[in-house]
């Protein structure tokens, strides 16, 4: 059964779900602007072989709103706190896209993790110049950096849908025209259902998966990826390099506009050097979007359930 718990420490406040068992622990952190939740779907599998730990980053659920602490230090160490005094043992630790960065920061730091996932984490496409040539850039951290700079829209959830970079992929005849209808779809579910994750008719399932647990975001973090203060002036390759665990990378498709913008979280030429720099890293890809684990859960669940027997066998 899975419970929701809260991590109240030392200034440090975490909340997270937990299915408890005897199995080793598996501990899950979420993208940005989606919450713990958003490995609701696959749960239940990774349940039946570990003890599952999936916890809301700072500035998203009802963890630590402060902007203050929207970085990869203190996010990282209030979680390498938490590995400590919850979990009290070693972890496999799977972080996705933006924990992916955090997960690979805790692993660089400590010996806590036994084996280190890594969900399409943007290295180096996120940081310095080059994030302006991203999609997550122009996408949610520019909406993000929007929203903080005007003061008439309130709903952030409705503001992110009618401003995202998503509707540049409509045809320029139709595109204003389906804007305007498919936002006042989403106005009046917003209204009607303020609490509830965002459904949008006809709108792609994977698409709406991005709006799973918006409600408690705070666009400060996105802010923090605007002006690239996450990083801390980290380089990635002084975190990548530090990394001494197993590394399992799952890698999402490929994509790079006409007008060369990434579209995807990462280029193969960032994947080349993230696997240069860890010691002992597997590279696994799939063939979707950024979001393996929702668009593709049963390859997901598969491929994890594979390759950690594999380890396990081979710790043995």
């Amino acid at each position: 059964m899975t419970q929701k718990h809260f991590y109240h420490k030392n200034h440090i406040q975490l909340s997270y779900y937990e299915i408890k068992n005897n199995h080793p622990p598996f501990v899950l952190l979420h993208a940005q602007a989606v919450d713990a939740t958003s490995f609701e779907n696959v749960w239940e599998q990774l349940s039946k072989s570990y003890h599952i730990y999936s916890v809301d980053c700072y500035g998203h659920g009802e963890s630590l709103h402060d902007s203050a602490q929207y970085n990869i230090t203190d996010i990282g160490k209030a979680i390498i706190r938490f590995i400590e005094d919850v979990v009290k043992e070693k972890v496999i630790l799977l972080g996705h896209s933006s924990g992916g960065l955090i997960a690979a920061y805790i692993a660089s730091q400590t010996d806590l993790c036994s084996l280190l996932i890594l969900e399409d984490p943007p290295f180096f496409s996120c940081q310095g110049e080059r994030r302006k040539n991203s999609y997550n850039y122009i996408d949610l951290s520019t909406v993000c950096h929007n929203f903080i700079n005007q003061s008439e829209k309130k709903d952030f959830v409705l503001y992110y849908f009618s401003n995202q970079y998503a509707w540049n992929f409509f045809p320029k005849k139709s595109r204003e025209k389906l804007k305007q209808k498919m936002t006042s779809m989403a106005a009046k579910y917003r209204k009607k259902h303020p609490d509830r994750n965002l459904k949008v008719m006809f709108w792609p399932k994977a698409a709406l998966s991005a709006y799973q647990g918006m409600n408690k975001y705070d666009p400060l973090f996105g802010e923090a990826f605007f002006n690239d203060s996450f990083h801390r002036g980290i380089p990635h390759e002084d975190i990548l390099k530090n990394i001494k665990c197993k590394t399992i990378f799952l890698k999402a498709q490929t994509n790079i506009s006409e007008d060369g913008i990434l579209m995807a979280a990462l280029s193969d030429e960032d994947l080349e050097k993230v696997s240069s720099l860890i010691t002992d890293c597997m590279i696994i890809r799939f063939n979707c979007g950024h979001g393996i684990h929702i668009e593709k859960p049963k390859e997901f669940i598969n491929c994890l359930c594979q390759n950690l027997l594999y380890y396990k066998e081979e710790k043995q």
